[in-house]
């Protein structure tokens, strides 16, 4: 059977949602919206990084549809664009309990 060209197609889009996700700082950024909207100084405050670096890594969530961003004012508020994102998480965690536990024997 051959890969149809939508299949190919979702996987690629899957694929960059997933490299957009392959970040420490990335998947702390997700973790923190995941208790809703933030500002860029609140994320740049958790993340530990700078204002600049914490804006690329948005930007790059942005264009994959990870994140969505509403301007007020002169601050830019970021929610995740898809609450499921948690369950993803959990399975993540899951895999990695596992792996250790594996790993232990």
């Amino acid at each position: 059977m051959q890969l149809s060209a939508k299949s190919r197609v979702r996987a690629e889009h899957r694929a960059e949602v997933i490299k957009a996700l392959a970040h420490p700082s990335r998947l702390l950024i997700a973790e923190r919206l995941e208790q809703g909207e933030q500002c860029v100084s609140d994320l740049t405050n958790f993340v530990g990084a700078d204002t600049s670096t914490v804006s690329k890594h948005l930007a790059l969530m942005k264009a994959v549809g990870l994140v969505t961003v509403e301007k007020r004012g002169l601050q830019q508020f970021y929610s995740l664009a898809c609450p499921c994102l948690g369950s993803f998480f959990d399975c993540v965690d899951e895999l990695t309990r596992n792996r250790l536990k594996r790993l232990r024997r």
